[in-house]
């Protein structure tokens, strides 16, 4: 599908909608991070090591490390500060917990054949610093196949602008629907649907083709 032929979301209408789920159509966010994350490992069909951040990207990474762990295909997740993560994520980190997987506190890719990228999501706007830059840039050199959930970590999601370090994403899987910055990105990028209803995209001003989704909840630009 053309990327033109889609509305796009910025990250002020990500949060919006979110909240607009659970405050007026009873979809919680806990409930879209599961999708989202159920969404990427079922892209993801090789080896994966799941690297995370301290938001909600990150929780939707590791709700992806659960299902991959299942399905026999994680080799090992790792956070760039366990202590910040709050809220849906904290509760994905202890369901992955519940089920004895170990979640690191320093970046091991290990024997993976892809990295799922869940450092940064839509809500940066300046470039990545210290540990966040360090392991952005440690990804970029490992030469794996990198999977990024929603946007690549360090692109601001509303202009663009890939700040210095960005990942190089193989494939981006955008949550919803695209995001501004996203468009003449290079590599794939594929929209999934979270279950978010259209409703919420028009509250904010969006309006959605109604058959986005009709032929496969995996649609590629």
């Amino acid at each position: 599908m053309s990327s033109s032929a889609l509305p796009t979301l910025t990250s002020a209408q990500v949060k919006q909608v979110d909240a607009l789920c659970e405050e007026r159509f009873g979809i919680s966010v806990d409930w879209l991070m599961e999708a989202a994350g159920w969404q990427i490992a079922r892209y993801v069909g090789q080896r994966a090591a799941v690297v995370c951040g301290v938001g909600n990207n990150a929780g939707d990474g590791l709700a992806a490390a659960r299902h991959l762990q299942r399905w026999g295909r994680l080799t090992g997740v790792c956070c760039v500060d366990l202590t910040r993560l709050l809220g849906p994520a904290a509760n994905e980190l202890e369901a992955l917990r519940n089920l004895g997987v170990a979640v690191g506190g320093d970046l091991n890719l290990g024997d993976a054949d892809v990295v799922v990228d869940a450092i940064f999501g839509t809500g940066l706007s300046r470039a990545p610093e210290g540990k966040f830059a360090e392991w952005i840039t440690a990804i970029n050199r490992s030469g794996k196949d990198v999977v990024s959930v929603d946007v690549p970590s360090g692109l601001d999601a509303d202009s663009g602008v890939a700040y210095a370090p960005c990942i190089r994403a193989t494939v981006t899987i955008t949550l919803g629907l695209p995001k501004p910055g996203l468009l003449g990105l290079p590599g794939r990028v594929i929209v999934a649907d979270i279950g978010v209803p259209f409703e919420a995209y028009a509250a904010v001003g969006v309006v959605v083709p109604p058959d986005l989704f009709a032929k496969g909840d995996l649609v590629q630009l």
